[in-house]
C-alpha cells in the first residue's frame, strides 16, 4: 500500500517553528523600540536632573572609548563590563542624541560624591533613616541563643554563629519570617543568627557616592557583623545574589566559616574575560517570556527605563501599599512584595551589574579556594527555577566536588524556602550540626 506524501507545510513541525519565528520577531520589535525609548529617557532625566539637582547625573551611555574610562577612580576594574557593554541599536547610531555635556560619574564612584537620596527617590522615614545614623552600618537583625541554655554560668555560651544573606530586591526578612518562626528549641538555645539587610536594600545605607561592587559589600558585611560581634567562626546562609557574596566572604575567611549553603546559586561556567556578559545574558536574556525574565531584563539592559520603573513604584511605594491592602482588604502586605520597592535605582543597579555579573569574574577563583580549604559547602535548588537555571547548581559540583547538590522538584527561585519553611529550616539545622563543635552537639540532643 503506498503510503500518501505529506507536504511539510502540515507536518507537526511547522506550528511550532512558525511559532517561534513570531515570537522571535516579536520580541526583536519590542527590545528595539525599548532601545529607543531607553535613550529618549536618557537626555529626559538629564534635563529633569539639572532642572532639580543644578547638575546632570551621570551615566553609562557611552563606550569606555569615548572619554568614559575615568568614570571610575582606581578601583573602576571593579565595575562590570556590563555597565557599558550593553547593546543599543541607536546609541551605537548615534543618531538619535540631543547635543549635551555628559558627565562623569564622581571620583569615588558614585552619584556626583553625593550621599543624599535624589529626587526620583522616595524620601519617607522608612527609606532615609539610615542617613541620621553617624555611623553608617547595615541594618542586621541579631537573634541571641536562649539564655536557659545557659543557667547561671554565663561563661559556657556557644560560640556557634549564622549569617543569613539576603538576595536580589529582597531583605532580611526573608530569614526572620520564614526561619527563625521555625527554629527548633535546640538551635534557639545554642546558636546566635545574624540576618542583615545588603548595602542599598532594605533598611540598610544606601549612598550615592558608591559604585555597589562586591568588595563594597563585603566589606560592609565585615563591618557591620563579623567585625561588630567579633565573629571567629560561623556559618553562612544565601540566597540567589546573596550567594556572590557568600562565596567571596567564605573565601576570604576560609578559617573562620564552618559551613556555606547555597540557594539558587548564579554561577555560569565561562572564560574569565567573557564573564560578566555570560552572566548578564544567563540571568537576564533579551526576550518577552516567562514575563518574569522579561521584566528582569528591561530592569537589567535598560538604565533609563529602569530608573522610570523605580521611580513610579519605588518612589511612591506607599501609594501602591496603600492602594493594595484596600484591594486585598489586608492589614499588612507579604514582605516579598514591600521588599521589591525597598532600594533606589542607584543601589539596584549598580549592585545588579557590580555584584552579580561583574562577581562572576571571581567566581572560579572563591570557588577554587574554598576546594582546596575542604569548606563544606551545601547547595539547594528548585527543579523549576526559571530564574537561575538547575545548570549553575551542577556547574559549582563541578568545580567543588565536595560540595553537596540538593534539586527540590516542584520548587522555583522562591518556593524552595516559601511553602516549605518548616522543612527547609530543620535541613539547615542538620547541616549546621554537622559541623558543629562537640559541646554544641551534645547540647543539640536536649
Amino acid at each position: 500500500m503506498t503510503m500518501p506524501i505529506v507536504s511539510p507545510i502540515f507536518s507537526g513541525k511547522w506550528p511550532g517553528k512558525t511559532a517561534e519565528f513570531l515570537v522571535s520577531a516579536m520580541s526583536s520589535i519590542v527590545f528595539l523600540f525599548l532601545d529607543f525609548l531607553d535613550i529618549l529617557l536618557c537626555d529626559f532625566f538629564k534635563i529633569v536632573d539639572e532642572f532639580f539637582e543644578g547638575k546632570a547625573g551621570p551615566c553609562y551611555c557611552h563606550n569606555r572609548g569615548e572619554g568614559r574610562a575615568g568614570a571610575v577612580d582606581e578601583r573602576g576594574s571593579e565595575a562590570s563590563e556590563t555597565l557599558y557593554g550593553r547593546k543599543n541599536v541607536f546609541r551605537e547610531m548615534g543618531s538619535v542624541r540631543f547635543p549635551r555635556k555628559s558627565e562623569g560619574f564622581a571620583k569615588n564612584g558614585g552619584g556626583n560624591g553625593i550621599v543624599g537620596n535624589r529626587w526620583s527617590d522616595c524620601g519617607c522615614e522608612s527609606c532615609v533613616s539610615w542617613m541620621s545614623i553617624g555611623d553608617q552600618r547595615l541594618h542586621v537583625v541579631v537573634k541571641e541563643p536562649s539564655e536557659d541554655a545557659f543557667g547561671r554560668d554565663c561563661s559556657s555560651k556557644p560560640t556557634e554563629n549564622v549569617i543569613f544573606l539576603h538576595g536580589f530586591l529582597s531583605s532580611s526578612l526573608i530569614w526572620t519570617e520564614m526561619v527563625f518562626p521555625n527554629l527548633s528549641e535546640p538551635t534557639k538555645r545554642n546558636y546566635r543568627l545574624f540576618a542583615l539587610d545588603l548595602l542599598g536594600f532594605g533598611r540598610s545605607p544606601k549612598p550615592r557616592d558608591c559604585l555597589y561592587t562586591l568588595r563594597d559589600h563585603l566589606e560592609m558585611v565585615e563591618k557591620s557583623v563579623i567585625d561588630a560581634f567579633q565573629l571567629s567562626s560561623f556559618h553562612l546562609v544565601a540566597h540567589s545574589m546573596g550567594c556572590i557574596v557568600a562565596v567571596a566572604l567564605a573565601a576570604k575567611h576560609s578559617k573562620s566559616v564552618k559551613s556555606i549553603t547555597l540557594l539558587a546559586p548564579p554561577y555560569f561556567l565561562s572564560p574569565k574575560d567573557g564573564a560578566s556578559l555570560t552572566a548578564l545574558r544567563g540571568l537576564t536574556d533579551r526576550k518577552l517570556w516567562p514575563p518574569l525574565l522579561f521584566g528582569s531584563a528591561v530592569m537589567a539592559w535598560y538604565e533609563h527605563l529602569g530608573r522610570g520603573v523605580c521611580f513610579l513604584f519605588c518612589r511612591n511605594h506607599r501609594a501602591w501599599e496603600w492602594i493594595l491592602k484596600l484591594l486585598t482588604r489586608r492589614r499588612d502586605l507579604h514582605f516579598m512584595f514591600t521588599d521589591m520597592t525597598r532600594h533606589t535605582h542607584h543601589s539596584a543597579w549598580h549592585t545588579m551589574h557590580n555584584v552579580i555579573c561583574g562577581g562572576a569574574k571571581s567566581m572560579d577563583e572563591f570557588l577554587e579556594s574554598l576546594r582546596d580549604s575542604k569548606a563544606k559547602i551545601h547547595v539547594i535548588q528548585g527543579a523549576e527555577d526559571h530564574v537561575v537555571r538547575v545548570e549553575c547548581s551542577s556547574n559549582i559540583k563541578m568545580k567543588v566536588p565536595q560540595a553537596e547538590v540538593e534539586i527540590i522538584a516542584n520548587a522555583d527561585h522562591n518556593t524552595i524556602i516559601l511553602n516549605r519553611e518548616r522543612e527547609f529550616t530543620r535541613n539547615l539545622e542538620r547541616i549546621w550540626a554537622s559541623t558543629a563543635d562537640n559541646k554544641i552537639a551534645a547540647r543539640m540532643l536536649f
